[in-house]
């Protein structure tokens, strides 16, 4: 079956799982209490699925993931950034629509 479609990341597996990719990366950084995040959450578990050959999907929880957070300015929720060979290629902040995430992933692609 492969690599899981969704994965969790944090600090410490960040590096190994999103900027060492053989892939472009979308990273969810989200909390637990963030109404838009939880909302926007299905949609991004769909894209996973969606997109699982083409690209990483990942979500950091940024309360229990401050360090990475800091290092890409994340300062409010939900952020979506776009990685490819290691570098940002861009960010999405806020409650989009699937059709915005799927325009957004195509980016990289």
């Amino acid at each position: 079956m492969g690599e899981e479609a969704l994965v969790h990341v944090g600090d410490g597996d960040f590096a190994e799982v999103v900027l060492k990719a053989d892939k472009p990366a979308l990273v969810d950084f989200w909390a637990p209490w963030c109404g838009p995040c939880k909302a926007i959450g299905p949609t991004i578990e769909a894209l996973a699925v969606q997109y699982r050959d083409q690209v990483r999907v990942a979500k950091m929880n940024i309360d229990d993931n401050p360090k990475t957070a800091a290092t890409y300015g994340v300062m409010s929720i939900p952020t979506l950034v776009l990685f490819k060979e290691g570098k940002v290629l861009d960010t999405l902040i806020g409650l989009v629509s699937k059709e915005r995430l799927e325009s957004f992933i195509q980016k990289a692609l």
